[in-house]
């Protein structure tokens, strides 16, 4: 919606005469006359017209000083009618329509223009009513929007996820301390509340001396800890009740639904008018991709004023109601997205969940750990899977001959074009030499997957992981990375894709999707967002992703069989009964069926690793991941096991 500044000049009256060029043999006619005129009403610019002694230049600066409040729109100024009362005199009917701002309600009015030829040169008189109906001189514009009723992001089932919540404004009220205290109170505030001191300082010494120059926003509830008698022992501190669009609490969701707030300099610029410094917007996540739909349209008085004080006249020339915004209806499931929130509360390092119901998949959590510092660990991590990434090696394998029971070699160490590979320290013994596919997959045998590398190409690998979602984009109405997997590698790097390692990349919702796929029995498409929470136009879908998710996140339809996710299922359902996931055999409720992994990263010996867990149980597929872990099973499983727990409770 437009945002216009305040026009407060007052508008004189001058008659000035349009000079026309001939438009027909016998000269202008009056219609002529009228057409040229409501041009330069529409562009603002007559300044290719001659207008008598007077300048074209001053025309044109006083017809955008008229309108200048309803900058930077543009009326479209048409012809009704023109009607001659003689040769030389004639009255022009004009129509104006301004589309004000982005609402479906236009500002339209007609104004009458007074039509004279004088040596056969049409002239028109000139007055403010002739630009802006209802105005006379002396007068003076003024816009004013009223803000509208910002709407609520829902989640699963009508749930309210973000509602307006009390809050208190903090902050200095410089007309109720003397100057002198000025900084002294800053900086204990700013000291109270946890904002720099020094900026804050600077910016109450900076405001007007009538000003409440604010710290910061708290939320009013049983998380403040700010108390009221703290306020009050530092002179000229005030604490105004507010409402602000609120999660239920300070973290829920809140890399994915974003902040609500004053609007920023940059936002106040990319917006082109339509924002302005005091608006209250949407300032990330979606919260701001969706500010348009959530935040309605602002209610628009034009008024026109004259004089000062009680004087002052003022007159409604235009008036609209503001209209709520619509809410945002989303998948996310508060009490499962809360649990998964406390279960990460105590992860120091980068860490997340995400949960999908395989049935229809609805993304139910994106949960994000506080060491991930605000960051979309769950939607735009760019991570090696690891051996989770198994399970599109097993289907690959099962594309090519291999049985749950076919013998897989699973020596100690294997060699590959120099570069050793082994499986992870404590790997048992018991199950190395010749192992089924389903036990290789069971306990996580590196070796077992690398040494049937001949018989599995990276493009298969690629295609299988393409059947299960993984490196698939998908329209989920926020930025979101999909995995990649590359169609091409040879050597060393063929070997390290098959057990998720080398160029191979998820993101915790790319592995969520995969064990949703394993589960629903066919590819996923997850969805974040109700049919009528579609994304905005300009916003992308995904996150700017490598060049290698273009080549396996192929649109082609999935191959992926009932009877191969049964095949999957049976082994995943090994790796909790006897395998790496054994911790997940006695959560109550349906079997669960998962498959752990460790990924190596950086250059350090021994190297670092990620931790991951990948889990199905009924119709709930769930994948957890920790930036700086151990084994998957040592950091991940004791994470997902207090999450299904918890989700059965």
């Amino acid at each position: 919606m437009g945002k216009f500044r305040h026009f407060t000049s007052v508008l004189t009256v001058a008659a000035l005469a349009l000079t026309l060029t001939a438009c027909t043999d016998e000269g202008p006619t009056a219609q002529d006359a009228a057409t040229a005129l409501a041009e330069g009403l529409t562009s603002q610019d007559v300044s290719a017209i001659v207008f008598g002694d007077v300048p074209a230049e001053t025309v044109t600066a006083e017809l955008q000083e008229i309108t200048a409040a309803l900058e930077p729109s543009q009326p479209l100024v048409s012809v009704l009618e023109v009607e001659s009362a003689s040769e030389d005199e004639a009255t022009a009917q004009l129509n104006h329509v301004w589309d004000v701002d982005d609402s479906d309600t236009d500002w339209a009015y007609t104004t009458t223009a007074q039509l004279t030829r004088v040596d056969d040169v049409w002239q028109v008189a000139w007055d403010p009513a002739l630009a802006v109906d209802g105005l006379t001189a002396g007068e003076a514009l003024v816009v004013s929007r009223t803000p509208a009723e910002r709407s609520e992001i829902l989640g699963a089932d009508g749930a309210v996820l973000v509602t307006d919540r009390p809050v208190i404004r903090v902050g200095i009220d410089k007309t109720r301390i003397e100057e002198a205290e000025l900084e002294t109170s800053a900086t204990a505030l700013a000291d109270l509340v946890g904002v720099d001191p020094a900026a804050f300082t600077e910016q109450v010494l900076a405001s007007g001396a009538e000003a409440f120059v604010e710290a910061i926003v708290l939320r009013d509830d049983a998380s403040r800890t700010v108390t009221n008698e703290q306020l009050e022992a530092i002179p000229g501190a005030l604490g105004m009740p507010d409402t602000l669009a609120l999660a239920p609490t300070r973290t829920f969701a809140r890399e994915l639904l974003g902040a609500v707030g004053p609007a920023t300099a940059e936002l106040i610029e990319q917006s082109e008018g339509e924002l302005a410094a005091g608006d209250v917007t949407g300032l990330s996540g979606l919260q701001l991709q969706y500010d348009d739909q959530l935040n309605g349209t602002p209610g628009l008085t034009i008024e026109a004023i004259a004089g000062e004080g009680e004087a002052q006249t003022r007159e409604v020339l235009f008036e609209r109601e503001p209209a709520a915004g619509d809410p945002l209806q989303t998948t996310i499931d508060p009490a499962m997205q809360t649990l998964a929130e406390e279960v990460l509360a105590e992860e120091p390092s980068a860490s997340s969940f995400v949960a999908i119901r395989p049935s229809s998949g609805e993304i139910l959590t994106v949960a994000n750990g506080p060491g991930s510092e605000g960051l979309q660990t769950a939607l735009l991590g760019q991570y090696p899977p690891g051996s989770t990434f198994k399970v599109a090696t097993s289907l690959a394998l099962l594309r090519n001959g291999f049985t749950t029971e076919t013998a897989t070699s699973c020596p100690e160490e294997i060699v590959v074009d120099g570069r050793a590979f082994n499986n992870v320290p404590g790997y048992p013994v018991e199950f190395t030499g010749e192992i089924p596919l389903l036990q290789a997959l069971a306990q996580s045998c590196n070796t077992g997957f690398i040494s049937n590398r001949e018989v599995v190409s990276q493009e298969d690998l690629a295609t299988a992981a393409s059947d299960l979602g993984l490196g698939v984009e998908a329209s989920i109405g926020t930025p979101a990375y999909f995995g990649s997997v590359p169609t091409e590698a040879d050597g060393t790097a063929h070997a390290a894709s098959m057990i998720g390692q080398g160029e191979v990349l998820a993101s915790p919702l790319a592995l969520a999707i995969l064990a949703a796929s394993v589960g629903a029995g066919e590819r996923v498409s997850p969805t974040l967002l109700a049919a009528e929470g579609t994304a905005p136009e300009d916003a992308p879908s995904s996150s700017a992703a490598p060049t290698e998710a273009a080549e396996s996140g192929s649109a082609e339809p999935s191959a992926f069989t009932e009877e191969e996710a049964g095949a999957l299922r049976e082994m995943m359902g090994a790796v909790v009964t006897v395998g790496g996931a054994n911790l997940l055999a006695d959560v109550p409720g349906e079997p669960v069926l998962a498959k752990t992994g460790t990924a190596e990263f950086g250059s350090e010996d021994p190297p670092r690793t990620h931790a991951w867990v990948v889990a199905l149980q009924g119709d709930l597929a769930v994948a957890v991941f920790v930036e700086e872990g151990e084994r998957g099973s040592i950091s991940g499983g004791p994470l997902m096991e207090e999450f299904l727990r918890g989700v059965g409770q």
